[in-house]
This record gives structure tokens, C-alpha cells and sequence, in this order.
């Protein structure tokens, strides 16, 4: 259905179950936005119009899909698998050519994606990642595993917004911690858990040679979760990408900084 901002909310089938995206903008080229784990807990089925705002600087230019991982997942369904599928969708859609923009979990994803499809990888864009699952992403998961096991929203809630946000950020996001986990408990935690596996299981270590488009690597100085040493080591491991820092922020920093969509819009137009 098209609404502001020619925003549409869809899927698309994939073997015997379906691919949730929305879309917005009405441009000729394609940015297509990968999530990070939170997508386990909630897709993003029917927020087109939710999602929208923050991208508008890009819809002249490009029609922007951002695409939830398939409804129903396998055991054992690993990161590449993901990648596969993206890219299934993608062609189900009848669309060839793509920046990628991948966050957290969905920079990882993304990187399989653009050494496995460099035909449909026109540039991309790697933020708060890493090349593989080290000892700080396995504690962060191990944690976060045992909350969801145990049914605990609320922890598992703030423990997040602990390691992702920067200080001055908490010093206002925690007096609504009284309020967290009063909604969107998800009925069952089966998504989010068989992403946290994919993660534990992931090292594109060996494959990031294979990326040869143009990427942008971006980090944050204090990410308490994938650590700022990832995104250094994506740098030095793929051939002249550019790498850009935020100081004093963590793993959030798409969110926290100001700049970072425009930041991105730059590299895509070739204006940094």
C-alpha cells in the first residue's frame, strides 16, 4: 500500500515462508538497509511510515528498502544463509544493483553479501560490525541469551541500551527504565535466539578479500559491544575502504550521531 513518502509496506516469498521489508522514496537507484539483532525481537512488518523520516535526505535519489530477516528460520541458519536470502529477495523484487548499508548483525550479513554478490554490490556501507563473533560479542550474547531464555524483557532491555548508548545519552534514556518491558515482550523468543547462534557462529574473516566495491566502515571510539578493534580490523582487511571513527560513541552511534545518515548519503554521492 503507497503512502507518505511513497512508502509501501511488503513481502516477499522465500521457499515456504516470507521476507517483510518496507520501502520509501522515489528515486531510481536502491539503498537497501540490513538491521542488527533487534530485528529477532520485532520485524518491520507495517513501520514504512514509522521508518520513513529519518531517510528523507535519500528519496530523490534512491528508493530505500529495509528488509527484516525471513519469518521463519531454520535451526542452524548461519549468517550466509542470510546473505543468500537478501539476495533471493532482492531478485524476487526484480532489482540487480544496490548500495548496502548493514548495521551490527546486519553488517555482518552484509559483508557476505557483497563477496558472494559483487555483481549486485554497488557500494557499501559497514556500521558498528565486526569480521567475526570475539570474546566481547560472545559475552554480550551469552548474557543476552540467558535473559531471553529466562523470559526477562526488562533486563534484557536495559542491558542493551546499557552497552549501546553513550553516557550522556543514558543520563535521560534511564528514568524511563521504570517503563521498559511493559510492551513489546515478543511471544517467543525463537527469532531472536537463532539470530544470536548465526552471530556466535560468524567469521567472514576469509572472505572480505573478495569485497571490491567501494565501502565505508564506521564505527563508534567506545562500542561496548562489537568493540572499536572490529571496525579497524574491517579496514585493514578490505581493500581501500574508508573508515570513520565516532569519538565518544558507542554502538548506538547511528542513533546518537547526528550526522550519520548524511555522513552516508556523502560516500553514496561520492561527496566525501
Amino acid at each position: 500500500m503507497k503512502m507518505l513518502f511513497n512508502a509501501v509496506n511488503g513481502c516477499v516469498p522465500i521457499g515456504n515462508t516470507e521476507m517483510e521489508y518496507v520501502s520509501f522514496g522515489y528515486g531510481n537507484r536502491v539503498l537497501v538497509l540490513l538491521p542488527g539483532l533487534s530485528d529477532g525481537l520485532a520485524s518491520v512488518k507495517g513501520k514504512a511510515l514509522l521508518l520513513a523520516p529519518p531517510y528523507r535526505q535519500f528519496f530523490k535519489e534512491y528508493t530505500v528498502y529495509m528488509f527484516s530477516r525471513k519469518n521463519s528460520m531454520p535451526e542452524g541458519y548461519s549468517i550466509r544463509d542470510m546473505a543468500h536470502d537478501q539476495a533471493e529477495a532482492l531478485k524476487q523484487l526484480g532489482i540487480s544493483c544496490i548500495s548496502l548499508l548493514g548495521v551490527s548483525e546486519g553488517g555482518m550479513i552484509a559483508q557476505y553479501f557483497a563477496a558472494d554478490y559483487p555483481e549486485m554490490t554497488e557500494k557499501l556501507v559497514l556500521a558498528v560490525t565486526s569480521p567475526k563473533a570475539d570474546d566481547m560479542v560472545r559475552e554480550n550474547l551469552t548474557r543476552w541469551t540467558r535473559y531471553a531464555e529466562e523470559g526477562n524483557h526488562r533486563q534484557l532491555m536495559i542491558d542493551t541500551a546499557e552497552q549501546s548508548y553513550s553516557e550522556a545519552y543514558l543520563k535521560k534514556f534511564r528514568l524511563m527504565y521504570p517503563l521498559i518491558g511493559l510492551v513489546g515482550k515478543p511471544e517467543t523468543y525463537d527469532r531472536f535466539l537463532i539470530n544470536v547462534q548465526a552471530i556466535l557462529h560468524f567469521d567472514a574473516s576469509d572472505i572480505l578479500n573478495q569485497i571490491t566495491c567501494p565501502t565505508l566502515i564506521i564505527g563508534g571510539e567506545k562500542d561496548q559491544i562489537v568493540g572499536s578493534g572490529a571496525s579497524y580490523a574491517l579496514h585493514k582487511a578490505i581493500a581501500g575502504s574508508q573508515l570513520f571513527i565516532y569519538e565518544g560513541l558507542g554502538h548506538a552511534a547511528y542513533e546518537e550521531a547526528s550526522d550519520f545518515n548524511s555522513r552516508i548519503y556523502r560516500f553514496l554521492q561520492n561527496e566525501n
